[in-house]
């Protein structure tokens, strides 16, 4: 834990991403965690030689240097599979309020647990599908499912306030899915009437492929 401690403030103060001792402190916690409920419950590919400290759970933070999360924001991560990203930025962001919605009981089980053992109280996991979900609306959602970024953007339209972003961690060659959405907007209440890409690649290696995909209004 102490070497993935090092690994992770190193990273983020070498990408602007701030971040306190405490939370260094849970984020490595949260990582083994990660590692220890793979085992039981597939959250994450056990395939990868990639540190889960570098892999998933800085990944997930690289978000912070594209957007604030303010106190009180509502966020909602969709399709959170262990918890990412938003048990990372949960503890980040101790001031925003996280639901993590995912339709696999294990997995949401397995997140409670982590966020129960991590004692972080501004995240909620919820056992459900996305379509259940009713009479809540968010000023952020998130994702890091491999779901294509239409289906993304159809669930986000309803819940997402008018000044809302979708902000997803995707991989691979985009151009024609965001074309995709972009031309079904009418079909999503006019969700998403902009979507920008940020490559990460040059951040590292593992990353080359990556973008974080930013949909809005």
């Amino acid at each position: 834990m102490q070497n993935d401690l090092h690994l992770l403030e190193g990273l983020c103060r070498q990408h602007g991403i701030p971040v306190t001792k405490n939370a260094l402190k849970l984020l490595a916690r949260y990582a083994g965690l990660l590692e220890a409920w793979n085992l039981k419950v597939n959250l994450v590919s056990r395939k990868e030689h990639a540190p889960v400290i570098v892999k998933h759970v800085f990944h997930s933070l690289l978000i912070a240097r594209i957007h604030d999360f303010k106190p009180g924001e509502k966020v909602l991560d969709l399709g959170t599979g262990g918890g990412l990203p938003g048990i990372p930025l949960a503890i980040l962001f101790p001031e925003a309020s996280f639901l993590l919605v995912d339709s696999t009981g294990k997995k949401i089980a397995a997140c409670k647990a982590m966020i129960k053992e991590l004692g972080i109280e501004n995240v909620i996991a919820l056992h459900s599908r996305v379509e259940e979900l009713k009479g809540v609306i968010f000023d952020t959602v998130l994702s890091r499912q491999v779901a294509p970024l239409e289906e993304l953007c159809a669930y986000s339209a309803r819940l997402l306030k008018r000044d809302g972003v979708l902000i997803c961690l995707k991989g691979g060659s985009l151009n024609e899915e965001i074309a995709e959405a972009v031309l079904s907007r009418e079909k999503h209440l006019g969700f998403p009437a902009s979507v920008d890409q940020l490559p990460i690649g040059e951040i590292d290696p593992m990353f080359s492929e990556k973008q974080i995909v930013i949909a809005r209004w």
